[in-house]
């Protein structure tokens, strides 16, 4: 249940021993730190500009673009002709996979961003996995942390099913499109070419190929006239 290959094509990631097909997808959440540790072999295969910070354990592929402003603390492994636009704030423990946009003003810390997947303007990704050309809009938020700080759960319909982390964002699964201004809560999962509204609260299991809908109840009225000024 909840099996990586359930949301993922694990072709589209250079990373795919973090997943295990008898765990559930999030377990690879408490995997990518010490992956970084035995694996990642520092290097910058791409001109950086001055104005931009790289720490010492990063990996960049050939042919990203790293715009000026930008900071990468690493542990991090970028791929191949990424996009890393200015005001980008990548933390510890991120693994990036090729052509990949990581946006203005976004932060990213201890997550997995398949190939082609698109998250490019105000957006947050903690603790989360972001599926092959997936998308976030602008402003979108994927809160890893309850206000309570209890461990996070996954609630499938019938139940709550505990996780063991107290740090777990989404799964967003391949192709998934999550609509501008929206919180994803902590332990939610967004099935294959799912579709989030703008404006959306989410929490719980959106299936594949499902649309979730938020609409808004507007009015349009006459405006008072205006009070004369002396």
């Amino acid at each position: 249940m909840f099996a990586p290959a359930d949301y993922l094509d694990l072709s589209h990631t250079a990373h795919a021993e973090l997943f295990a097909h008898d765990e559930p997808v999030w377990a690879a959440l408490t995997k990518i730190a010490p992956y970084l540790a035995a694996h990642l072999q520092p290097g910058i295969h791409c001109d950086v500009p001055s104005s931009a910070f790289i720490g010492p354990q990063v990996y960049i592929g050939h042919g990203t673009v790293v715009e000026p402003g930008a900071v990468i603390k690493g542990p991090a492994w970028i791929g191949s002709n990424c996009q890393i636009r200015a005001g980008c704030y990548i933390r510890e423990n991120v693994i990036v996979g090729d052509g990949a946009v990581l946006g203005n003003s976004c932060e990213f810390k201890n997550c997995v961003v398949f190939d082609h997947c698109e998250v490019p303007h105000f957006n947050y990704v903690g603790d989360s996995i972001l599926g092959y050309k997936a998308h976030l809009g602008a402003g979108v938020i994927l809160s890893n942390v309850r206000l309570d700080r209890r461990e996070v759960t996954v609630a499938d319909g019938a139940g709550h099913i505990p996780t063991g982390l107290r740090k777990f964002g989404a799964i967003i699964g391949d192709g998934a499109e999550v609509g501008c201004n929206s919180v994803i809560n902590p332990g939610a999962l967004l099935g294959r070419r799912s579709i989030v509204y703008p404006l959306s609260t989410f929490s719980g299991v959106l299936a594949a190929g499902m649309i979730l809908k938020t609409r808004q109840s507007q009015s349009v009225g006459e405006r008072a006239p205006a009070a004369q000024r002396d």
